[in-house]
This record gives structure tokens, sequence and C-alpha cells, in this order.
């Protein structure tokens, strides 16, 4: 086996974590606990000196950031067709990937992790509200390309095979729970992300991570 996946649990790291058990290649997958501070180990930046996850490692080489390790991925196992072959439509799917990486991910980075942008408390409220309202209306785009898939007669995000942007729909859509957003406000994405969570390949990165599907938690008034 060469194949080793450095992932963290619910993190962006899904999307490689999901296309592996899709290509059915043998791989081993390391666990970077986030939350303990893993990331920063002396032996976990001796391979990838920016502490991040995901990181794939072929043999001696060390491949990190989603979209270089997606194009590997759909090179490595083109039986797998992880982007569609045909030149517009395949720029077409890395646009959108490139956009819910570059964009949408590190919005919900701000709701997540505020204390990653100031250390003043009041100020971290501040931009954590502010980023969840940004989010929504980017869970709505995707919201209107799985209506749009769905009108077109495809079964999935990216063309007639599952790939990264159906894996990342479901991470950013899981993710819209936290910031207090109810997927079923998006009922065509939502639908989408409960038949992509029942693929085998899918399930089985879901069951290894642990994760609830649906973490949105209703606010509750007092008494």
């Amino acid at each position: 086996m060469t194949l080793k996946l450095y992932f963290a649990t619910g993190a962006c790291s899904f999307v490689p974590h999901s296309l592996l058990e899709a290509a059915g290649a043998p791989f081993e997958p390391v666990l970077v606990k986030l939350h303990k501070g893993e990331q920063n180990s002396p032996e976990y930046r001796a391979i990838n000196p920016r502490g991040q996850v995901p990181v794939l490692v072929d043999g001696d080489t060390v491949i990190t950031q989603i979209l270089a390790i997606v194009g590997y991925l759909n090179d490595r196992f083109p039986q797998a067709n992880f982007l569609p072959k045909e030149p517009l439509a395949r720029a077409k799917v890395m646009e959108t990937l490139a956009w819910m990486n570059n964009t949408v991910h590190p919005t919900f980075t701000h709701v997540f992790m505020p204390f990653k942008f100031t250390d003043k408390p009041e100020a971290q409220a501040e931009i954590k509200a502010y980023n969840a309202q940004l989010y929504r209306p980017m869970l709505a785009d995707i919201e209107a390309m799985a209506q749009k898939a769905a009108k077109e007669g495809r079964p999935f995000l990216g063309g007639q095979d599952f790939g990264p942007l159906d894996a990342y729909a479901l991470t950013l859509l899981r993710w819209g729970g936290f910031a207090g957003i109810d997927p079923a406000g998006f009922p065509a994405l939502w639908s989408h992300v409960q038949k992509v969570a029942q693929l085998p390949p899918v399930a089985r990165a879901i069951e290894r991570e642990r994760l609830q599907l649906n973490v949105y938690q209703p606010a509750t008034g007092r008494p």
C-alpha cells in the first residue's frame, strides 16, 4: 500500500477521503485530531509544514491542497471519472470546486473559528454573526446547482458520475448546521446530499469519520 491520506473528522479532507473510497484503491487513512493540535506537532509539520489537512502521500510524494489532490486522484484513477473528460465541462467543474474551496469554505472558517481573526471576544461574535449571514446565500447558490442538475437529469453536480463537487457540497451543507442554518431550507441540495451519503463509498467515509449528516439544532427560547 503506497497511498496514505491524512484527514480530520468533518473537515474538507472528507472530499479526497470519499474519492479514495470511490476509487476502490487501498489506502491508509490517518486521523489528525485538530482539536488536540496534532496538526502542529513536529511529526506532522515534517509532512506538511503548513499544518493543514488534507495531505495525500503516494510513495515518496506528498501532495497538499484540495484542488491539487483532486486533480491527482482524477488522473491516477481515470476509470472513476471524478472530473469530466471534455475540456470545457472539466473547467466548469474546477471553477465551482475552486469557488467552494476559496470562498465558501473560508467564510465558514470565520463562523466556526473566529478566534483565528481576532483575540477580542466582542469582535469574534460580530465576525461569526456577519459571516453566518454571508454563508446562507452561498448555500443557496449550491441549491441552485442541485436544482439545475435535477432538471437536466444529471445524477451528480458535475455530471453523470460522483465527484468532488458532490463531496464538497455535502461537507458545506453539513457545516451550515453549525452556523445555525437548517439544511431542510435547501430542499434540492439536502435531497442530493442525502442521496450522496447513501453511496457505499461515501457511507464508508462517513462511518470512518463518525459524522452526523444533520447537525442543525433549532434555537430554543428561554421561558
